[in-house]
């Protein structure tokens, strides 16, 4: 039976081998250069850790979602390039400029803000953003050739400095996300009558870098796939030859013997049904592990499967262990490397009705990272 540490109640590891593993692989498999998603502190990972072991494994840029994102990598001592591509209306770019972060422009207006900042020796650079069909944010069809037009003139200036275009599938189906890359190939050509002719073009983020060969275009996104999860219902991670980097485990911190009949947790959704030994876990909603998932998700006690008991809790749930010989102190592991054994974010995801994307993402700043490296 494994022990946690003294005084350790909750942890979440991450394996940071298993980033630069991850990255290299997908780089490999899809022969492009690779934008290393770290948004969302990197799906809950470490946004700094994550993006050195994405560099590490041949990532050649990080993307985030907004520039305190970006802001925060570059006061880490990262270095390399970064693009942030969701703005609150009204913001200035300035010290996006100062900091050398590249910016998703979805607007004529984010464009004229983006040239502001530029400085006299160190243009803006910019990714132009393109609606192909996702209905979110990006420059409409419509919009595009004035904001070609005038992002060409800016770069002609020297306000400007256009290195992508890019956009976004819905991975809905295969059809739709061809059409959305051909919506794509258009609007590449109407840029180059106009004279953008951009080094990069990404539009495939892990599911259609991985399906979908067509939209490769040179440069991917990666995001649920450097962190060892599939973007597949029907494909695991080691089936596209990737490992989860995060472990999400706790220690029993109670065990009570209890007749049968005996209610548990909130509401008494759960009774036993014969005598049984209940072990506390203590972790709850409060740490991202949803509540969504009471008595269905599922955790590992001493190589051994159980499933939880009742309501989860802000703090806490519950497992009914049967007559197995569990302790106060023993490891409980509620997701990890299924290959190792443990539970699969993924069955946490189904038992929440939800995706592994968000099993990962919530785990909330109450639980401690340790970074390892296996």
């Amino acid at each position: 039976m494994t022990r946690m540490p003294a005084g350790v109640m909750r942890e979440a590891t991450i394996d940071v081998g298993a980033i630069e593993d991850n990255v290299r692989h997908l780089r490999r498999l899809t022969g492009s250069e690779v934008i290393a998603v770290v948004k969302a502190d990197g799906y809950g990972h470490g946004a700094v850790r994550s993006a050195v072991a994405a560099l590490a494994g041949g990532a050649s840029r990080l993307g985030v979602a907004d520039i305190g994102e970006a802001i925060a990598l570059r006061r880490a001592g990262i270095d390399a390039p970064i693009v942030a591509w969701l703005h609150a209306p009204g913001t200035s770019f300035a010290e996006a400029a100062s900091h050398g972060i590249e910016l998703g422009i979805s607007s004529f207006e984010q464009l004229l803000a983006a040239a502001a900042a530029a400085s006299a020796d160190r243009p803006v650079v910019v990714h132009l953003k393109l609606e192909t069909g996702l209905s979110r944010n990006g420059i409409a069809p419509a919009d595009q050739r004035v904001v070609f037009a005038e992002a060409a003139r800016l770069e002609r200036i020297g306000r400007l400095r256009v290195v992508a275009l890019f956009s976004h599938l819905s991975n809905a189906s295969s059809d739709d996300d061809r059409a959305a890359l051909r919506a794509f190939e258009d609007a590449v050509g109407l840029a180059a009558t106009l004279g953008l002719a951009p080094p990069l073009r990404h539009l495939a983020a892990t599911h259609a870098a991985i399906e979908l060969p067509e939209t490769r275009l040179g440069c991917v996104r990666i995001g649920i796939g450097m962190y060892g999860l599939s973007p597949f219902g029907d494909r695991s991670s080691a089936d596209l030859g990737l490992r989860p980097a995060m472990t999400l485990r706790g220690a029993v911190a109670a065990v009570r013997r209890v007749p049968a009949g005996q209610g548990v947790s909130y509401g008494y959704d759960f009774r036993a049904e014969r005598e049984t030994t209940l072990a506390l876990v203590p972790l709850g909603y409060a740490d991202g592990v949803p509540r969504q998932a009471s008595g269905a998700g599922p955790v590992a006690i001493g190589g051994r499967r159980f499933t939880v008991a009742g309501r989860i809790a802000m703090d806490q749930f519950m497992v009914d262990v049967g007559d197995a010989p569990v302790a106060v102190g023993d490891e409980v592991v509620l997701f990890g490397d299924p290959t190792l054994g443990a539970p699969a974010a993924d069955e946490w995801a189904a038992a929440a009705h939800t995706i592994n994307y968000e099993v990962v993402t919530r785990i909330g700043p109450r639980v401690p990272r340790r970074q390892v490296s296996a």
